[in-house]
């Protein structure tokens, strides 16, 4: 027996394993069938689609829709043959009625191998004032290709999400609409708020992230709108329960996660009458597949949109996820920009003073301020050097050893609370509640270390999160009744590290790593009784790097250069056996005597022979090192994988060549503004991510602009679709 609660039968003690998928029912304000092939014979039917097509139930159910009248079965069939019916695809219809016949629009998408679910509501539905939309939809399109241009121009999360809800107030019409952000923790955030001025504010107002259970964000991702008519509506369930032929007891529980009419769990319509809220229409804002938040509607009175308007705000989700990537990750730009000034600053100290370490401490503002850190240390060859507000030297020691325990071998550590995470290092938390480390060494704890201090915070939640209401029956729950303003104030934390932070720490610390490479480098060069342990330094280095002499016969590449190439120790000891290891060894050759010539940097671009498999592209860079004469020691070589670049350059190009397409397989004269406003936001978001530079985050983030951008003239399409005579 299954241990989830049916549909109806959940409370707060078990509404995570609710079935809300299976609800066996569906709001009334629309009717559903489900349709088996090949004979296309009705064999479920929601028990108000006999009231909605005035004609008894008992008719419906077995009748072929050939039997049934109407163009729903030429229209299913068109579906059907154009596309595997895998996503609900929207359809209008006309089907008879007792007192002549009546339009319908709807979706229909596939469940199981044989089995269609169409979903109607009656055209007249949207005519009472709820939106106003003439033939054509060409008011709305003007309106969406107004807003696209618009959101392309935001330069914020806070400013986009701003122009959203008063676009989407707009031409929605509720009372109410706000841009709901997630926090890592699953907490909610209302970030933007368009109201009638009637009501109170619930701008930045916190929810928790129990509101909303986990199978509930899981279905926001697969159905990313979701309209509620009336919250008090009376559920019209499928009749039979089961849909026939599902397994060996005759029957199956209708899988209705795509369902736009699904019944809405109890729970959650409670929780909305708490609100004093009636009517809703919520789209998901997915971000690299994950629910990034939510534009929530609400409506105080009962209140229907058209398939034209729900797929206009579907579509501007798309656009408005589209630019979330790109805002977000326009910070890679000015984390490169950062990085260059700090290596710039810290090579001329190497000159100037032999030690960029102090160099790297006594300039707080440039190690401190990018990050909004009140102090920062730097753990090097045992020695602790600190800037600003730090704990004290015990205390930092302490914390280094948790550190090395918790950081992985690459990826940024962070923590906002470290007396919470860790009690015994409670005594650090008036200057360092938060923490942000990077390696420097993959085999001694040597880490550069940015701290926030304690931050009071007085969090507002939209009720008391721990505090459900009691009914009379002292075991039943239900959602809390109260959703008055309730603050709390937050010790022990610090302003939580942003993911832009963390980017911006991992290439601080991979400029660190490549300098204390080509500091290591020179010794190597200089001071040949310390070989042995600066040797050691530079073979731990994450970077692939290769130190020479002027005249070739003092010879070294690290553990990272063979992995790299693939290739053991032994097969690169000397020069020439270096250069063996390129596609183009001539351009190598060229270049090393260009250096020497010179004595000035070279960098490009190389191919890499590696055993068995394609040549692997490569940055390089080549340094001289001078000695105090001017004459020349040698040189040092820093190798770079360009594998993430390039993928990045070709999804570049795949998005240029899709745009291209999408322009030219749909741009129609009623609704070009929007798509070239579609293609126009996808292209600004696609330079936004690349001038971020190359890593392994930039081509799944093209990939994910170009599947929003194909998506949002997918929903385009559908627009002018539901505006044009069917046939």
């Amino acid at each position: 027996m299954s241990s989830s609660p049916a549909f109806g039968q959940a409370d707060l003690t078990n509404c995570e394993r609710e079935l809300i998928h299976l609800a066996g029912s569906i709001q009334p304000h629309g009717l559903l069938l489900v349709v088996r092939e090949p004979g296309w014979r009705i064999v479920q039917a929601s028990a108000n689609a006999g009231v909605l097509l005035r004609r008894p139930l008992d008719s419906l159910l077995l009748a072929s829709l050939a039997e049934l009248g109407g163009d729903l079965e030429t229209t299913l069939r068109r579906l059907a043959a154009a596309g595997d019916l895998r996503e609900p695809q929207p359809l209008r219809c006309t089907l008879p009625a007792a007192d002549g016949s009546a339009r319908f629009e709807g979706a229909a998408h596939r469940v199981g191998a044989d089995a269609l679910v169409v979903e109607l509501e009656p055209l007249a539905a949207g005519t009472n004032g709820a939106d106003s939309v003439p033939p054509g939809n060409a008011v709305l399109l003007e309106r969406v290709a107004q807003a696209v241009q618009r959101f392309s121009e935001a330069s914020s999360v806070g400013t986009l999400a701003d122009g959203v809800v008063r676009c989407v107030r707009d031409f929605t019409g509720y009372d109410r609409v706000m841009v709901y952000q997630f926090d890592p923790d699953g907490h909610g955030k209302i970030i933007a708020e368009a109201r009638d001025p009637r009501l109170d504010s619930l701008l930045g107002h916190h929810y928790p992230a129990t509101d909303i259970p986990q199978r509930a964000r899981e279905l926001y991702l697969r159905n990313r709108v979701r309209v509620l008519v009336d919250v008090n509506y009376e559920p019209a369930p499928l009749v039979p329960r089961l849909l026939p032929g599902g397994d060996a007891q005759g029957g199956a529980e209708l899988d209705m996660s795509l369902s736009f009419l699904r019944s809405m769990s109890p729970l959650h319509l409670q929780y909305l009458r708490n609100m004093g809220v009636t009517g809703t229409l919520v789209v998901s804002l997915v971000r690299e597949g994950r629910l990034w938040g939510l534009i929530a509607c609400h409506h105080y009175a009962p209140r229907h949109v058209s398939f034209a308007v729900r797929t206009a705000t579907e579509l501007l989700a798309e656009v408005i996820a589209t630019r979330i990537a790109a805002i977000e990750n326009y910070a890679r730009a000015q984390v490169a920009i950062q990085v260059r000034r700090l290596e710039q600053r810290l090579i001329e100290a190497t000159s100037t003073e032999g030690d960029w370490r102090l160099a790297l401490v006594r300039n707080p503002r440039l190690l401190q301020q990018p990050l909004q850190a009140t102090g920062a240390a730097l753990f090097h060859e045992g020695e602790v050097l600190t800037c600003g507000e730090v704990p004290s030297t015990p205390e930092l020691r302490a914390l280094m050893q948790w550190i090395d325990v918790q950081a992985g071998d690459s990826a940024p550590f962070a923590c906002s609370a470290v007396g919470r995470d860790h009690p015994a290092l409670a005594s650090v938390t008036p200057t360092a509640s938060g923490v942000l480390a990077v390696r420097l060494s993959a085999v001694r704890p040597e880490y550069l270390v940015w701290f926030r201090k304690e931050q009071l915070q007085s969090v507002t939640w939209a009720g008391d999160p721990t505090k459900p209401m009691i009914d009379n029956d002292p075991l039943k729950l239900s959602p809390r009744r109260s959703f008055a303003a309730w603050s709390e104030i937050v010790r022990g934390t610090a302003a939580p590290w942003t993911a832009a932070d963390l980017a911006l720490a991992s290439a601080f610390g991979d400029a660190l790593i490549d300098i204390i490479v080509q500091v290591n480098a020179v010794r190597l060069l200089i001071a040949e009784h310390q070989l042995s342990q600066v040797r050691a330094t530079v073979a731990d280095s994450k970077e692939a790097v290769v130190v020479a002499s002027a005249a070739g016969d003092a010879f070294y590449a690290n553990a990272a250069f063979h992995r790299l190439a693939e290739r053991e120790p032994d097969e690169c000891r000397t020069l020439e056996a270096l250069l063996a290891l390129f596609a183009q060894p001539t351009l190598v050759r060229q270049m090393m005597g260009q250096v020497r010539a010179e004595q000035r940097a070279w960098r490009g671009e190389m191919a890499l022979l590696r055993p068995g498999g394609e040549p692997l592209p490569v940055s390089v860079r080549g340094e001289p090192v001078p000695a105090r004469d001017g004459a020349l020691l040698g040189f040092i070589f820093i190798f770079n994988d360009l594998s993430e670049h390039k993928r990045a350059e070709a999804a570049r190009l795949r998005l240029e060549s899709s745009l291209s397409r999408t322009g030219r397989g749909q741009g129609t004269p009623d609704g070009s503004d929007v798509l070239g406003a579609i293609i126009a936001n996808a292209s600004l978001a696609a330079m936004d991510i690349a001038d971020g530079g190359a890593g392994p985050v930039v081509a799944p983030l093209l990939q994910e602009v170009e599947a929003a951008a194909t998506r949002a003239a997918l929903l385009y399409a559908r627009i002018r679709g539901l505006g044009q005579p069917q046939g």
